[in-house]
């Protein structure tokens, strides 16, 4: 893989922990980045359950899909749940993760961070598989 582009709605939560995961993991010459079709803010839970995991993504800021240029990615992973999932419009391997949104989580600090540490978990560990087997 040369590029890996993360997709979601907001580029909030999912798509930025995708992110700063795979940044973390993948071969230092795998270009990763993320993008969403309303791009809002990064969830500061997202920062800080993956500081929790030594992943710093304090320095993240949500972008446009439009932003990102086609011929730098060759794998694009939509991360929607319930949501429709932005477009990509470049030629790419195309995988859907549909995770639920842990920002959409209501309660107390302690729910929403264990929502957001449950999806970080589970992009880990997705992420890891297809880094070590992108054909698996």
């Amino acid at each position: 893989m040369k590029g890996i582009l993360f997709l979601c709605v907001a580029n909030s939560a999912r798509s930025q922990m995708a992110e700063g995961i795979a940044r973390a993991i993948a071969p230092p010459e795998t270009k990763v980045c993320s993008a969403g079709s309303k791009p809002t803010a990064v969830r500061p839970e997202a920062i800080e359950v993956l500081k929790e995991i030594n992943i710093d993504i304090s320095h993240h800021s949500a972008k446009s899909v439009e932003e990102i240029p086609a011929a730098e990615v060759d794998t694009v992973i939509t991360l929607c749940g319930e949501e429709e999932c932005p477009l990509f419009l470049g030629n790419a391997q195309r995988l859907h993760w549909g995770l639920p949104d842990p920002a959409a989580v209501q309660g107390a600090q302690a729910e929403r961070l264990d929502a957001f540490r449950s999806t970080r978990d589970e992009l880990y560990r997705r992420l890891k598989k297809l880094l070590e087997d992108p054909s698996a």
